[in-house]
Formats: structure tokens, C-alpha cells, sequence
């Protein structure tokens, strides 16, 4: 088997164990959110983004924590944070201030006993392995043929563009309306 359709299985297998209502009542969190901003670190953080640009595309008002026109979170509002292994402490530092302010707390993990998922109003959990427990001595029969962890990363990846396609579907909205979101300065 080549390493194409082996990390292709993985990802397979991530997918099998997936809760859909989960990830259905993610959706339905984000559709009735007002502002969402998001943020996640390394990778995952460029998986986070990626959500971003998605949701703008969509019509919705998202940014990136960090980015200069990211607006205030209060009540009605959505901190969207990724946290594979459960807990960063930039991540938990955020989803504080968020809650302190009002803002309802989405967190994204490998690790729903984590501390990060435990502190948030709902999770979405990814089964697969992180960076975190991809070692041989961690992950026993199950490592992944993709580095350090990237198979979270890669199930983020998939997982993100379907859930855009429940939310389109969700709010009615239809690729033209998100190509017109699209830039023009590239």
C-alpha cells in the first residue's frame, strides 16, 4: 500500500469515529453567532485560519485573533479555538477573556478531557492523534504514517470544508454569494 492511500485510510478512520451530531450542533453554535473570531497555534492554527476565510466567505463576520481588525467579542458572540493535545495556554488564556466578556467558547480537540475543552461551552472533538501522542511508546499499534501529528491537522482540514457545506446549506446561502466574498487582490 502506498503512503498516499495509507495516510488516505487514516484519515478514513478519523471520519468513522466522528460524531456527526457533533459536529452538526458546531454548525448550529457558528450559524447563530454574531461576531466569531478564531485562533489556534502552529498548524493548527493555519487550519484555524483557513475556517476563517471560509466563514467570511460565507457572509459571516470572522476574523483571526491577532490580526489588527479583529473586533471585540461580548454576548452573542463566538471564540473559535483549536486545541489538539486539550490545552494551550494562549488558548485557555483566550477562551477566559472571551467568557469574561460575554462570548460563548467553541473548542476544537483531540483531547476532550483536556482543559482547554473542559472550560469550553461546547467541543468538537477530532479523534486522531496530535503531535502529542504520536509517539510509538504513546500511540502503541495506531501511529500514523503522517509526521507529528499531522493527521489532526489533516482531519481539521476536511472537517472544516464540510462543515461549510452544512453551514451554506444551513443558512442558504450559494456558491456565488461566497465567490462575490472572495478577494480580488491576488
Amino acid at each position: 500500500m502506498s503512503i498516499y492511500h495509507q495516510a488516505l485510510g487514516e484519515l478514513g478512520t478519523v471520519f468513522a469515529r466522528l460524531d456527526d451530531a457533533s459536529v452538526d450542533a458546531a454548525v448550529e453554535v457558528i450559524a447563530g453567532a454574531g461576531r466569531i473570531a478564531l485562533y489556534g497555534v502552529g498548524r493548527e492554527g493555519l487550519q484555524i485560519k483557513g475556517l476563517a476565510m471560509r466563514l467570511f466567505h460565507l457572509g459571516l463576520k470572522a476574523s483571526v485573533v491577532g490580526d489588527m481588525t479583529t473586533p471585540p467579542l461580548g454576548a452573542g458572540d463566538l471564540l473559535i479555538v483549536s486545541a489538539g493535545p486539550g490545552h494551550f495556554s494562549t488558548v485557555a488564556a483566550l477562551m477566559k477573556t472571551a467568557a469574561s466578556a460575554g462570548a460563548r467558547t467553541l473548542c476544537i480537540t483531540a483531547q476532550p478531557e483536556g482543559q482547554c475543552p473542559k472550560a469550553a461551552d461546547h467541543v468538537l472533538t477530532i479523534p486522531a492523534k496530535t503531535m502529542s501522542d504520536d509517539r510509538p511508546e504513546q500511540a502503541g499499534d495506531t501511529l500514523s504514517v503522517l509526521p507529528m501529528g499531522s493527521l489532526y491537522e489533516g482531519s481539521q482540514y476536511v472537517l472544516f470544508e464540510c462543515m461549510i457545506l452544512k453551514l451554506r446549506d444551513r443558512l442558504a446561502i450559494d456558491s456565488d454569494a461566497m465567490r462575490q466574498n472572495h478577494t480580488n487582490l491576488e
